[in-house]
């Protein structure tokens, strides 16, 4: 197929219609980006079928989508239906998605033998050994669910968040606050009366050591932690 154009479908109600847009302007647009239909759109008809030249009837346009008009249908059609991905965008977005669920769980699981994370790269080599398949449209915390329990046989990992208390001096507390936030839920705090923070933090148990060793920088190493959970 030329690189000029691909295409997007949509099956409505046992009828299929079609559209040839742009690549990379109905990507963005999936992706959710701003973009003009007039932009997507390459040629303003809908087909019953592309590849046979073959057009929806107009009778069927109407009840399927309310409208004629192929600026408000090739919206439509990449809000429901699906975009056929060049070989190249299904490449590069297959891998952003690995790198992200990579990521994911690194951060949110452990191995249960040592309760520490797995390192990036043996988490993507458990991949490749599962043979995972790699949705690039799915939502990475859903995926990574899924990827994790396919994980499991090949690598231990244990899904878990940490509960750790942390004191913060009052000369570091206010600029440790937002610190703590981004790392987690917090799930108590108190200010103290000479200004110092107390609070109890909710952390995915693969940021735990990360957590605290940003804490002891932060304040110099004189914040006082105490593992909960």
């Amino acid at each position: 197929m030329s690189q000029k154009f691909t295409i997007a479908r949509l099956v409505v109600s046992g009828e299929r219609f079609e559209v040839m847009v742009n690549p990379d302007k109905a990507l963005e647009y999936k992706l959710g980006k701003p973009v003009p239909p007039s932009q997507i759109l390459v040629y303003d008809t809908i087909f019953r079928d592309v590849s046979k030249g073959e057009r929806a009837s107009e009778e069927k346009i109407r009840r399927a989508f309310g409208t004629t008009d192929p600026l408000k249908i090739v919206k439509t059609i990449l809000d429901k239906g699906e975009l056929q991905l060049t070989t190249e965008q299904r490449r590069r977005l297959i891998e952003d998605k690995k790198k992200q669920i990579i990521a994911f769980i690194s951060k949110h699981c452990v191995d249960p033998r040592t309760n520490l994370p797995h390192p990036p790269l043996r988490v993507e080599q458990a991949l490749a050994q599962a043979k995972v398949s790699i949705d690039p449209f799915k939502d990475v915390e859903e995926q990574a669910k899924e990827v994790i329990q396919a994980l499991r046989p090949i690598l231990p990992l244990k899904t878990e968040l940490a509960l750790i208390e942390v004191k913060i001096p009052p000369q570091y507390a206010p600029a440790t606050y937002g610190t703590l936030k981004s790392f987690g839920s917090i799930k108590r705090e108190q200010w103290l009366s000479d200004g110092s923070l107390l609070a109890v933090i909710e952390v995915p148990a693969g940021l735990q050591m990360t957590f605290l060793e940003k804490i002891g920088s932060l304040t110099k190493g004189t914040a006082q932690s105490k593992i909960l959970k």
